[in-house]
């Protein structure tokens, strides 16, 4: 039917058939570049478009200047207007309102509601449905369906997604782009697969999201928590582009940004923000790994040039499994300072390693690492300098400078305490890391949980239908309290970020213990659920199409760079440790009270009977409950380890044996410390939780992640006599009863991911 358009409009018919398609297109204020590719071949085949609208059409299609919120509420209205003058009975599709808002069912003009259809098809909006808020109230009563869900999946989303969560729907829509996507017979190859993550990294650069971090006068945005929530949001895409990514901008530029000063921020970030500069960040040695104090790639001032020399001492001295080395033209390189015949430790050069040609610079060695278990869209190499030489001022000198006298001077005299303050500017990668690795397990959770909540498998009898997999029990204790500590981390991690992106001086060596902790055990858990996802899609899992093969093989490495996590784990005990001697030493005898105030408030609670047999439900479900015993366990095992090395040293052990003899307790403590800090993450996200059905649900996936965890833990809460058996098979059965209630909600719960099919790609997903 024709419908009558608002006077203010002076648009013409073919401008009003494109309204839906703009105003769905800006609904995220991004225009892809396959969007805005496949509008203009569209509007090519159009025959009646005038040269105004031409025009008109395009400014619309500007990236750079996205519509006023005036025209996108006209835009609104125009399609408010059509809608609740329909008549039809079902709910229209955008291409139905196109063509009703253009009047092409009265006019004579089939090759323009030709083109119009075609190119609605194209983008994938002939079947899309319509909001039911563009319709009235009457229509909306009308096409009211039934609803299922206990909460909403949107209020729930927008819990997950935070303060970011335009950026997180931009970040959506612009990783569905299938300019960010390709065949995979196109990348078989590592060659080819190394290219086209290149490529795309590119375009994420063009859309000005590597230079985020950066500051506002070097092409940024000095917006620290973007750059991060951008970070987990490729997780959902390839890993191989979250790693280039995430070296390029975040390591290369990082190390650029916090050990450089002014003079290098002018020089570098801007190009390294476009892309234009690419750069590796070469810190890792073969003989050395972890141990970066160690290093043995030298640094040596030449007064006479007023140069810096960069020299590998021997074949396996070379810098290792540096990504990004086959791209670059430039690298950080971590090496060790040698000024006037005194080593001040490791600081970093920028080293050139290639010219414009692409060519590897005189004294430059560069070999492929080649194939790897996986990230095999990552060029990681092997690095050796033989005496290259770089300008002085090449030297990142924030924190240890050269002066035009040739003197080393620094703003920190200890070498120690130097070493670790740059060390910790670099912490962001272990801020970063877990969020991409916790995407990865989410989007394990999503494939596996929506088969489960369609494949069926053997019946009661012969005429009934087959039970759903996760109506099995067994099923559900299988990925129900997975997708509990994926919600409880992702509370966790959130805080860690807004923690990195508003640090300070005086906390940031707090946050490097939490980014180290949060960093080990957020990685094990994606390689553990992306496993026991695959696992639980049998066959279906075993196939490529559906994806366990490439998250199990490009996450797997999450645990072991930025450190691997054992290590890191003794650096968390370490830290423990060191505040724990600090406490006693600063507070003296009213330390020794409150340690002897506390272990005897823990033996009290341990031993008291009626706590140690309280099976009551109401009891096993307290929030106070799981807060003590997590509580409980992370103190007992700081006393007992702390006590241990001091009876060790007491025994004239040196203290780095001594800290060996006891090098499996220290990493019960660490973990111990990180599941305490998950838990009341989790607790305090929750009191913000504005929604009553949203709060019900997380409250018990809050409860199903205390219990699993005092379960898994069960036997040494057995030891310390802090339950008994009765107590501890209590708490399995509520974590039987928890996957139970959750069971009904745990396709919401899946969908408040809110991962695009685009980028789930599982095909055993999709029907669901």
């Amino acid at each position: 039917m024709a419908i009558t358009i608002p006077s203010s409009s002076t648009f013409s018919p073919t401008v009003m058939s494109l309204i839906p398609l703009f105003y769905i297109g800006w609904a995220d204020n991004l225009l892809s570049p396959s969007e805005i590719k496949t509008i203009h071949q569209g509007l090519s085949k159009f025959p009646n478009l005038n040269t105004a609208d031409r025009k008109l059409l395009d400014q619309w299609c500007n990236p750079a200047k996205p519509p006023t919120a005036q025209l996108y509420k006209q835009w609104k209205n125009l399609l408010k207007n059509a809608a609740q003058q329909s008549t039809d009975s079902h709910k229209k599709n955008w291409l139905e309102l196109g063509i009703e808002m253009a009047k092409l069912q009265s006019s004579n003009s089939p090759d323009t509601e030709n083109a119009l259809r075609e190119l609605y098809e194209t983008i994938g909006l002939n079947e899309t449905s319509i909001p039911d808020s563009l319709y009235s109230k009457s229509q909306r009563q009308q096409f009211e369906e039934e609803e299922t869900s206990s909460f909403s999946v949107p209020k729930m989303k927008s819990i997950l997604d935070d303060e970011y969560e335009e950026l997180r729907d931009q970040m959506r829509t612009l990783l569905s782009d299938p300019v960010l996507h390709a065949d995979p017979e196109a990348i078989r190859t590592k060659a080819d697969y190394r290219e086209k993550v290149l490529e795309w990294c590119q375009l994420l650069a063009d859309q000005g999201l590597g230079a985020l971090s950066y500051p506002h006068a070097n092409g940024g945005k000095d917006d620290m928590g973007s750059y991060a929530t951008v970070f987990e949001m490729l997780g959902y895409h390839d890993l191989s582009l979250t790693v280039k990514f995430g070296v390029q901008f975040g390591l290369f530029g990082g190390s650029v940004l916090f050990l450089g000063t002014e003079k290098h921020h002018k020089k570098y970030l801007t190009d390294t923000g476009s892309l234009k500069l690419a750069g590796c960040f070469a810190m890792t040695e073969t003989n050395h790994g972890s141990n970066v104090r160690e290093l043995q790639t030298t640094a040596t001032y030449d007064p006479s040039t007023d140069e810096i020399i960069i020299h590998t001492p021997t074949e396996h001295d070379s810098k290792e499994y540096i990504g990004n080395a086959l791209h670059s033209k430039i690298a950080s390189v971590f090496a060790q300072l040698i000024v006037n015949g005194e080593q001040h430790g490791v600081h970093t050069i920028l080293v050139p390693l290639r010219n414009e040609k692409h060519q590897l610079l005189e004294g430059i060695r560069v070999e492929d690492n080649g194939y790897k278990l996986g990230l095999n869209g990552v060029d990681n190499g092997k690095i050796w300098f033989n005496q290259v030489r770089v300008p002085r001022a090449n030297l990142l000198d924030r924190y240890g400078a050269i002066s035009d006298q040739g003197v080393y001077t620094s703003p920190i005299e200890n070498a120690g305490k130097r070493f670790f303050t740059m060390l910790g500017t670099l912490v962001g990668g272990r801020v970063c890391v877990p969020r991409a690795g916790l995407s990865a397990a989410k989007t394990a959770l999503t494939i596996a949980i929506k088969y489960a909540t369609q494949r069926r498998q053997f019946a009661p009898s012969p005429n009934e239908k087959e039970t759903l997999l996760l109506d099995y029990p067994t099923h559900q204790m299988r990925l129900i309290p997975r997708l509990a500590k994926a919600y409880a981390l992702d509370f966790a991690l959130s805080y860690l970020g807004k923690r990195f992106a508003n640090r300070s001086e005086a906390d940031i060596r707090e946050i490097e213990t939490l980014a180290a902790g949060l960093k080990s055990y957020a990685t094990w858990f994606t390689s553990d659920t992306i496993q026991e996802c695959r696992e639980a899609c049998g066959g279906k899992g075993y196939l490529h199409e559906n994806r366990f093969a490439d998250l199990k093989a490009d996450a797997d490495i999450f645990t072991t760079f930025e450190g691997d996590n054992t290590v890191l784990l003794q650096l968390v005990a370490k830290g423990l440790l060191s505040d724990f001697k600090k406490e006693f030493h600063d507070e003296g005898y009213r330390a020794v009270l409150r340690y002897i105030s506390s272990q005897m408030g823990d033996t009290i609670t341990s031993y008291n009977p009626v706590f140690k047999r309280n099976t009551e439900r109401s009891h096993l479900l307290d929030a106070e409950f799981h807060l003590d015993a997590f509580r409980y366990r992370e103190r007992q095992l700081l006393y007992e380890v702390s006590n241990s090395i001091r009876d060790y040293i007491k025994k004239q052990f040196p203290a780095y044996e001594a800290f060996l003899k006891v090098q499996n307790e220290i990493i019960a403590l660490a973990l111990a410390y990180v599941e305490r800090i998950v838990l009341e993450q989790f607790l305090e996200g929750l009191k913000t939780v504005k929604d009553d059905p949203c709060q019900k649900i997380l409250t018990k996936l809050f409860q199903l992640y205390a219990l699993s965890t005092i379960h898994e833990h069960r036997g040494w809460y057995l030891e310390n006599d802090y339950m008994n058996g009765s107590k501890s098979k209590a708490i399995r059965q509520q974590i039987y009863n928890l996957c139970g209630d959750i069971r009904p909600h745990v396709k919401d719960l899946v969908n408040a991911f809110a991962i695009p099919d685009a980028l789930l790609k599982a095909p055993i997903a999709m029907s669901m």
